[in-house]
């Protein structure tokens, strides 16, 4: 029973925030200036993201793009695991390593760091829009 809370997957009680910033009184406009920049800037590139690029992606693929969005850090790379990522989707990671391989091929995910057994985990740079043949 909900007793009138919305519904909640098991283990997601709580979501990070996605940009944890400890609160400080003295915020200076040119700070709330950048992070009002930055979070228009993430809405943009989700927006793009829905608009032209969703329509072709397999659920995976969709739900994998969105996951490793989320968790791109300020630099515009982000490490997730494929073990992580299937299970924050609810799916296989061998379906998450097939959705990367086909984020990949669209243009929608770079590869920059190839991670492995003692090699850490895979360093990828996300783009909200299909490019052509880097």
């Amino acid at each position: 029973m909900n007793h009138g809370h919305p519904p909640r997957l098991p283990g997601c009680s709580v979501l990070p925030p996605m940009n944890p910033r400890p609160a400080t009184a003295n915020n200076s406009k040119a700070e709330k200036s950048k992070r009002t920049e930055t979070t228009s800037n993430r809405f943009r590139e989700l927006n793009s993201f829905v608009d032209c690029s969703l329509i072709d992606l397999s659920r995976a693929e969709a739900l994998t793009w969105l996951v490793l969005w989320r968790d791109t850090k300020q630099g515009g790379t982000v490490r997730t695991s494929s073990v992580d990522i299937a299970r924050r989707i609810g799916t296989s990671r061998r379906a998450v390593t097939n959705a990367v391989a086909g984020l990949r091929k669209r243009g929608l995910l770079r590869l920059i760091h190839q991670g492995g057994i003692n090699r850490g985990m895979s360093v990828y740079r996300v783009s909200p829009l299909a490019k052509l043949n880097e």
